[in-house]
C-alpha cells in the first residue's frame, strides 16, 4: 500500500521553532483539530519569546492556560503529550477526579507538581547519563579488567596472579573488545537495594510520605554483596556505577528546577468532572473543593518537594474534558480565569478515520503490517478496506457510544485477529487486506447491533 509521503524533520532545535513549524510536527501525528494546534504552537512560542525580555518584565507574563473541549479520542491528550515531547518539556497528565478536597479520601492536588518534579530529574539525569557515557564506559572498562585479570590469571590465593604485566592487561582487553570474554563468569560485589518501607499517609499527606521514605532510605542504606555474573552483565553495572559518579545530582536537581518551573506542563484531563452538578443533589461537596485546592497551583504558588521548592507560576497547564453537561462557564470564577485560552476540539468522522489509518508516521497501518513482518508475512492494506474501515468505525461511533479514534483500535484488532493468531505458521505469505477480507471479518458484529456493543 502506498502512504502519503512524510515531511522531512525540521532542523530547528525544539525551543526555536515557528508556530508554523510547530503545527507542521504536530500534522505528522494528529489529523485534524487545527485550531487547537494553532492555539498550543502560539503557547509554546510564548514561552520562547519571553525568555528574551527584559528580566524585570519577564516574571510578569504568565503562561496562557488553555481548556480543551470535546468528546474522548480526538486528540486532546496527543496533542499535549506531542508537545511535550517537541520542546522538550517535563510533561505529566493527572486525572483531576483522582483529586479531592484535603479532609477527603483522595489525593494532595500539590503531588501533581511533586510528579512532574521528579520526571524533570529523570529527564535531566538522562541527559547527563548520555553526556557521560564515553568516559563513563572507558572508567568501567578499566574496572572491569581488574576484575577479571584475578579470576584468569589463577584465582584468589595467587598473589603474584594478581599484579600481570602490562602485556596481559591488554590482551585481555583486546579480547573483551573483541567480544571473546561476554560469557565468562566473574565474582563482583555489588549493591543490594535497602528494604522498602510502606508509609501509610493521611490524605493530603504526601508531603510527609515523601520525608518518611527519604529518612527510611538514609537509616537502611544499601548493603554490598558478591554475586556471581556473566562479564557482559557485570560491565553493564559497573557503567552505571561510573555513570552515577560522574554526574552531580546537585546538579541534576538544580537544572531540573529550572526546566520545570520554566517550561513544565501539566494536562488536567476530566476538569470537567470536578463541576459540582446543579441539577444533582448526591455526594458533590468536595467537586468545588477540589477547584478552590487548584486554584493557588494553577495561579502560581511555591511547592515543597524533595529536591527542593518548585514555584508553579510559569507551569503552562492545559485542562481538558468532554464538558457534555457542563461548560467552562461552571468552574468557579478564579478558576476561569486562570485558563484564558478555551478551543473546542471536533468530533471525528469517515475522511479523519481514513486519513488517522493512512497520514500519521505512527499509523495503526504501519504498527500492524511492522509487527507481523516480524513473523515473516507481508501484509498490505487496500485503499478500499480501509474506507471500509473507516466507514464502519464511524457507523459504530454513531450508534453506540463515541470513542473516536479509539474505536479504529478495536476494529483492526477483530480485523486482524485470526492472523495475528497463525501468523507464526503462515511465514512467508503476502496477505492483502481487502473490502471483502474486512467484510468477512466483521460480519458477526455487522449483522447483530448488539453484539458490536460488546465486541467493538
Amino acid at each position: 500500500m502506498e502512504f502519503l509521503p512524510v515531511p522531512t524533520a525540521v532542523e530547528k532545535a525544539p525551543s526555536v521553532l515557528t508556530p508554523k513549524e510547530i503545527v507542521a510536527e504536530l500534522d505528522k501525528y494528529i489529523i485534524g483539530q487545527e485550531q487547537a494546534k494553532r492555539m498550543v504552537a502560539v503557547a509554546m512560542r510564548n514561552r520562547w519569546r519571553r525568555q528574551r525580555i527584559d528580566p524585570d518584565l519577564r516574571d510578569e507574563i504568565a503562561p496562557k492556560n488553555i481548556i480543551m473541549m470535546g468528546p474522548t479520542g480526538v486528540g486532546k491528550t496527543e496533542i499535549a503529550r506531542r508537545l511535550a515531547k517537541l520542546s522538550s518539556s517535563p510533561f505529566i497528565k493527572v486525572e483531576a477526579t483522582k483529586y479531592t478536597e484535603v479532609g477527603y479520601v483522595g489525593r494532595d492536588v500539590e503531588s501533581m507538581v511533586r510528579d512532574l518534579m521528579d520526571i524533570g530529574v529523570n529527564m535531566v539525569k538522562s541527559e547527563e547519563l548520555e553526556r557521560v557515557r564515553i568516559k563513563a564506559e572507558s572508567l568501567a572498562e578499566e574496572r572491569l579488567l581488574d576484575l577479571i585479570l584475578p579470576n584468569i590469571a589463577g584465582g584468589a590465593g595467587d598473589t603474584q596472579a594478581l599484579a600481570p604485566n602490562e602485556s596481559t592487561r591488554e590482551k585481555m582487553r583486546r579480547l573483551w573488545q573483541e567480544g571473546k570474554l561476554d560469557d565468562r563468569i566473574i565474582d563482583m560485589e555489588v549493591s543490594s537495594p535497602s528494604p522498602q518501607v510502606e508509609i501509610m499517609a493521611m490524605p493530603g499527606m504526601d508531603n510527609m510520605e515523601m520525608q518518611f521514605k527519604d529518612i527510611f532510605s538514609r537509616v537502611f542504606p544499601s548493603r554490598k554483596k558478591n554475586r556471581k555474573m556473566k562479564i557482559r552483565e557485570a560491565y553493564s553495572i559497573l557503567i552505571q556505577e561510573e555513570s552515577d559518579r560522574l554526574v552531580d545530582m546537585d546538579k541534576v536537581a538544580e537544572a531540573a528546577r529550572e526546566k520545570v518551573e520554566q517550561s513544565g506542563i501539566i494536562f488536567i484531563d476530566e476538569i470537567d468532572k470536578v463541576i459540582a452538578r446543579r441539577d444533582h443533589n448526591g455526594p458533590d461537596i468536595s467537586r468545588e473543593g477540589v477547584q478552590r485546592d487548584l486554584l493557588p497551583i494553577v495561579e502560581g504558588c511555591a511547592v515543597s518537594t524533595k529536591h527542593g521548592l518548585i514555584h508553579t507560576d510559569h507551569i503552562l497547564f492545559i485542562g481538558a474534558g468532554a464538558f457534555h453537561n457542563s461548560k467552562p462557564a461552571d468552574l468557579i470564577p478564579e478558576l476561569q480565569g486562570r485558563f484564558p485560552l478555551r478551543v473546542e476540539l471536533s468530533s471525528l468522522g469517515r475522511e479523519e478515520f481514513l486519513r488517522i489509518l493512512t497520514e500519521p508516521k505512527n499509523a495503526l497501518t504501519v504498527q500492524y503490517t511492522a509487527l507481523l513482518a516480524t513473523e515473516k508475512v507481508r501484509v498490505e492494506f487496500a485503499v478500499e478496506a480501509l474506507e471500509e474501515i473507516a466507514f464502519f468505525a464511524e457507523r459504530t461511533n454513531q450508534e453506540t457510544e463515541n470513542i473516536g479514534a479509539r474505536r479504529l483500535y478495536t476494529i483492526l484488532e477483530k480485523i486482524l485477529s485470526e492472523l495475528s493468531f497463525d501468523a507464526p505458521e503462515r511465514a512467508g505469505e503476502h496477505i492483502v487486506i481487502d473490502r471483502a477480507y474486512v467484510r468477512e471479518s466483521l460480519k458477526d458484529v455487522w449483522e447483530d447491533r448488539d453484539l458490536a456493543r460488546f465486541i467493538l
